[in-house]
């Protein structure tokens, strides 16, 4: 039985090694996605062309094609395409999502990201979570995988600093968070920096079980 599990990180850095990381394992590089935010430059390591396609549909189907190179950090880079998602602003992404992305057309609820999640079997409600993680600068990593592998998966993703997605939110509220709005206004970028400064001076960060969304 096929299981989704997904990681929340605070930058692409980590989010590409635990792709990198899942690949090596023997994790299928077609069950791999990765979404992260792209407020103000590239990710490391990525082309310019490969991040600012843009003809975002045909890109699209290229990044979906070229998902199957998400193996190293040089493959994921390759495979990442820019997309402009309404309500959280431009990303890059790599794996079949991204056709999924492209296709939910403008305009759709939160860009196609909280549907695209649904329907890889992510509640709802944590969809959500994941959507305002990645306005707020994070990165995800989705794998679809057996059940007897859980377990290894979630140790690799918490191995590249996955934080705890609802501890995070948790936070958020404190704040003055009240849910998701589709119609914000995305982070800038040196909002971006403020939060993965802020953040990252907290203690280590470990991906728990309910980070562990089971399809």
């Amino acid at each position: 039985m096929l299981k989704t599990v997904v990681g929340s990180f605070d930058n692409f850095s980590d989010a590409s090694g635990a792709a990198r990381d899942l690949r090596e394992a023997g994790f299928m590089a077609s069950d791999i996605n990765v979404v992260a935010n792209n407020a103000g430059q590239n990710a490391p390591g990525v082309p310019a062309a490969a991040a600012h396609s843009g003809d975002t549909t045909s890109g699209a189907a290229t990044g979906a094609i070229a998902g199957g190179a998400v193996g190293g950090v040089a493959g994921l880079a390759a495979s990442l395409m820019g997309l402009a998602i309404p309500g959280i602003g431009p990303v890059l992404a790599a794996g079949p999502i991204v056709a999924a992305l492209a296709g939910a057309g403008a305009g759709a609820v939160a860009g196609g990201l909280i549907g695209s999640l649904t329907s890889i079997g992510v509640p709802e409600s944590h969809a959500e979570y994941y959507a305002e993680a990645v306005r707020r600068g994070a990165a995800l990593v989705t794998l679809q995988a057996d059940e007897s592998r859980v377990d290894e998966a979630e140790r690799i993703l918490r191995s590249n600093r996955a934080f705890d997605i609802d501890d995070r939110v948790v936070q958020w509220r404190s704040e003055g968070w009240t849910g998701y709005d589709p119609n914000a206004e995305p982070f800038s970028f040196e909002e971006i920096k403020r939060n993965q400064t802020r953040y990252t001076a907290r203690e280590p960060r470990a991906a728990g079980p309910e980070n562990e969304l089971r399809r």
